[in-house]
């Protein structure tokens, strides 16, 4: 089954760290996901631009409105994803625990949905 997992983090705290700080996060985002890909799991992943570089899209009564910036403003922001080949639950969630990003925000696990078309 394949699993999204969101990592979400402060990008207010994000801008207070050291640099060599995010340098070894960096290296530390290397590695997971040369791991992740080496074992076949990895099915696609990204990090995002920051939440300054967003626009959200609402339609109603048929018009289209656009507003600068994420849809809510939240402690945390999505910050990037992989999707993850898992056998079940408990397996994603091992494998959201090794997400660098957890240690200093939060990984949202989801199911994907099937449909059959």
């Amino acid at each position: 089954m394949e699993y999204i997992l969101l990592i979400y983090n402060s990008e207010a705290e994000n801008k207070k760290r050291p640099e060599a700080e995010h340098q070894q996060i960096f290296q530390d985002y290397m590695a997971f996901t040369e791991d992740v890909n080496k074992s076949g799991k990895n099915k696609g992943s990204n990090a995002l631009q920051g939440t300054a570089t967003a626009t959200t899209v609402r339609v109603r009564n048929g018009k289209t409105v656009v507003t600068d910036g994420p849809f809510a403003e939240t402690k945390e922001q999505l910050g990037g994803y992989y999707v993850v080949e898992a056998k079940d639950l408990d397996e994603a969630i091992s494998i959201a625990a090794r997400i660098p990003g957890s240690k200093h925000g939060s990984i949202e696990v989801r199911p994907i949905m099937k449909f059959n078309m």
